[in-house]
């Protein structure tokens, strides 16, 4: 049999906190546990953002709370072409589009149509509201000078054609905990990436989305097991969407509980959290952040 393969995938555009380290210890916990390996992976496509001293931090700080893995890390920034190589894929299969809107537009538009019709605009799961599509907002004058021009766009997953593609009713494997055996009470979980609209793959200016590098990743590194927070849980759906539209094998699936903060909210690098190399700096222990975070030491 394959040994399973665990991995944590962090970005380094902020400082790690306890959140996620829960979700490395989890991952790292259950790989040791049934003789697995355990990767990591930089997941750093926002070139902008994502700094050498912050990756070096993360390496530094798992590290620390004891954690191994194998090497060489994989970098996404280093294998852009292979985002691009199933991108290519989508767009030979006509589901890939240039969406020419800005953020700004999307938004102008979203409170013209709820002024006018009284009623929300539909949202993703997240709280985004679904693509208005160019049409309803540009004109076929302002649309063909766009794409004249190579104006800024995002490459748009068509998901009324790409649902249309599915022979059958598109579902994945959610473990109720990520250990060995865990898999045989594994429940099937309908997916319903609809409720997503026409999610951005890429843009001008960055060759990959999170939606397609995280199944591209996953699929080369022979990812078998994909632990992480309940955050991620309604997004599955998308990547299983991909992975059937790319012909990548489905992975076991565990969303785990969020570590939240005294507000209910849970802990994120834009708000500041409190890092973990600052609980490091003040004298905590990695016994104390595992106990922190509901882990036995």
């Amino acid at each position: 049999m394959t040994r399973p393969v665990y991995r944590f995938a962090p970005s380094p555009n902020g400082r790690l906190h306890l959140g996620h380290a829960l979700s490395a210890l989890i991952n790292f916990d259950a790989a040791r546990a049934c003789d697995g390996r355990f990767l990591l992976r930089i997941e750093d496509i926002d070139t902008t953002r994502c700094t050498p001293e912050l990756e070096e931090a993360i390496y530094a700080n798992l590290a620390w709370l004891g954690l191994s893995w194998e090497t060489p890390v994989r970098r996404q920034s280093a294998h852009f072409a292979d985002y691009r190589k199933a991108l290519e894929t989508l767009e030979e299969q006509g589901l890939v589009y240039r969406g020419y809107l800005t953020r700004r537009e999307i938004r102008d538009a979203v409170d013209r149509a709820e002024a006018r019709d009284g009623r929300p605009w539909p949202r993703d799961p997240d709280g985004a509201p679904l693509y208005p599509g160019d049409r309803a907002v540009l004109t076929p004058q302002e649309i063909a000078a766009r794409e004249a021009g190579d104006a800024p766009h995002a490459l748009r997953l068509d998901m009324t054609k790409a649902v249309a593609r599915l022979s059958a009713p598109l579902t994945w494997q959610e473990m109720p905990a990520p250990q060995a055996g865990a898999e045989n009470g594994a429940a099937t979980r309908v997916a319903d990436p609809a409720l997503w609209g026409d999610v951005v793959l890429a843009r001008k200016d960055t060759p990959t989305s999170y939606h397609l590098s995280v199944v591209v990743d996953d699929a080369l590194q022979g990812v078998t097991h994909v632990v992480r927070g309940r955050d991620l849980f309604a997004a599955t759906a998308v990547h299983r969407l991909l992975q059937v539209l790319l012909g990548l094998p489905d992975p076991l699936y565990h969303h785990h509980r969020l570590i939240l903060d005294e507000t209910g909210r849970k802990l994120s690098k834009s708000k500041g959290d409190t890092a973990l190399s600052a609980l490091r700096a003040a004298g905590e222990s990695p016994a104390g952040i595992r106990r922190r975070i509901g882990l036995d030491a």
